[in-house]
């Protein structure tokens, strides 16, 4: 039977402080590399959120004034079938209704110059054009008398024609579509 004789072994010399002078600079340096990474990441992330939530109000914003654009375009065939039995009750309705448009299509047309001198432009020449032949199918659809059969509800453009607006719907969304590209980061796109 051997005996084994353990040997105690030497503890781990301490650092020396001209060790423990030079590890520190490294640590200190690459924690504050990291946290300037970091920083920097979280920057670009919400300013790219940002970004997107710009364009996205825009888009909303641009859609709504179209869509007052639409609302008075809607308005001759709205007067065409209004209904007979009530001629006092349905010219109010309707002018109130027409007066609210209006309303929206002045705030649209400011907000829309207001955003981009390119985008309102566009917008104006679109609302100058309606305001011409919407506003003269209005006029004529009130001399007519109002519709009292299910058959003259579809209306022909022979009757209403509103096909000298679409060059300028064209290209109002063709504007809006430019501004908002220039909001896209050229990496994006």
């Amino acid at each position: 039977m051997s005996t084994a004789t353990v040997v105690p072994s030497m503890p781990p010399a301490a650092p020396s402080s001209s060790d423990a002078n030079s590890v520190l600079p490294a640590v200190v340096s690459g924690a504050f590399l990291a946290a300037m990474l970091t920083a920097t990441i979280n920057i670009w992330l919400a300013r790219r959120k940002s970004r997107e939530e710009e364009r996205d109000r825009l888009r909303t914003a641009f859609a709504e004034a179209f869509a007052a654009h639409s609302a008075y375009k809607e308005m001759p065939y709205a007067i065409r079938r209004r209904r007979s039995d009530a001629p006092a009750e349905e010219r109010v309705r309707l002018s109130e209704t027409l007066r609210e448009i209006q309303a929206n299509l002045s705030y649209h047309l400011a907000w829309t110059e207001i955003e981009s001198a390119a985008v309102g432009a566009a917008y104006a020449e679109l609302i100058k054009e309606l305001r011409k032949t919407a506003g003269a199918a209005m006029r004529a659809a009130w001399e007519a008398p109002p519709i009292e059969s299910d058959p003259a509800v579809n209306i022909p453009p022979a009757v209403i024609d509103l096909r000298a607006l679409q060059p300028l719907e064209t290209a109002y969304l063709t504007a809006v579509r430019a501004h908002l590209r220039t909001l896209t980061p050229w990496w994006y796109r």
